[in-house]
């Protein structure tokens, strides 16, 4: 029996108002329950004195929420953020009466989120971008696995799924998409998170606040505070890269 016009209209209706009653089950990237995080120029700065010998926190909290595959062999590592000894990290800045606990400390290493960004001016489909807020992007559905973004980063912030990845996750977090087989992916400064007035997972899982996070084109910012009362380097800067990871020592 085809309903009359009134009955389809209050089917339609109906239909209509179960898309937006309260507990239509919504994903939790769409729920903004705070002004999302904005900046003219994001950056991180790492605390070297408060970062806790052995401490993984940051890495392990980085690669739960962005799905970070774990194939358990070095030759198809993949990672976001990672650990290296100072004297690795900044190897322009060795000398032999550097002090010893510097050069036993081993750092945070990530993505520079460079403020000249060489990854960017080579991708040949943009699938690698810089937003306006200085976060070098990732666009997983353009990336043709071509590794001239990893050629050109000096700093070995890009990792290669030479692998499908899918199967090398323990738990997937479902707020944030997978990768496939190919694909080069590399920290993000959680902007997925920042949208939702969220700080990245890495500083937040950081029980020592060795992290800090903010604009640095804001001159009341935490980490501009930061900045001016301490003594930082960054990774390689002769190369004019800018990088946008500032290191206390």
């Amino acid at each position: 029996m085809i309903p009359s016009r009134r009955e389809f209209l209050k089917i339609a209706g109906a239909t209509t108002l179960s898309l937006i009653v309260p507990g239509l089950v919504v994903p939790s990237w769409a729920k903004e329950k705070t002004p999302a995080l904005k900046a003219k120029r994001w950056a991180m700065a790492v605390d070297s004195a408060k970062c806790p010998p052995g401490c993984v926190d940051c890495i392990i909290a980085c690669h739960e929420t962005h799905n970070v595959p774990d194939f358990g062999n070095p030759k198809d590592e993949i990672k976001w953020i990672w650990k290296e000894p100072f004297t690795s990290a900044f190897s322009d800045e060795s000398h032999p009466r550097l002090r010893e606990s510097i050069q036993k400390n081993r750092l945070p290493i990530l993505c520079n989120h460079c403020a000249n960004p060489p990854c960017v001016r080579v991708c040949p489909t943009k699938a690698t971008f810089q937003r306006p807020d200085g976060i070098v992007m990732m666009d997983y559905h353009r990336c043709i696995g071509c590794r001239f973004c990893m050629a050109a980063c000096p700093y070995g912030a890009r990792s290669m799924n030479y692998r499908e990845p899918r199967p090398f996750l323990k738990k997937i977090n479902p707020d944030f998409p997978t990768r496939t087989k190919g694909v080069v992916e590399k920290c993000n400064f959680c902007e997925e998170r920042l949208v939702l007035g969220l700080l990245p997972a890495c500083v937040t899982a950081c029980k020592k606040k060795a992290l800090v996070f903010g604009d640095t084109e804001n001159h009341q910012s935490e980490i501009r505070q930061h900045l001016g009362n301490n003594f930082t380097l960054l990774r390689r800067p002769a190369l004019g890269t800018k990088p946008q990871v500032y290191y206390i020592v």
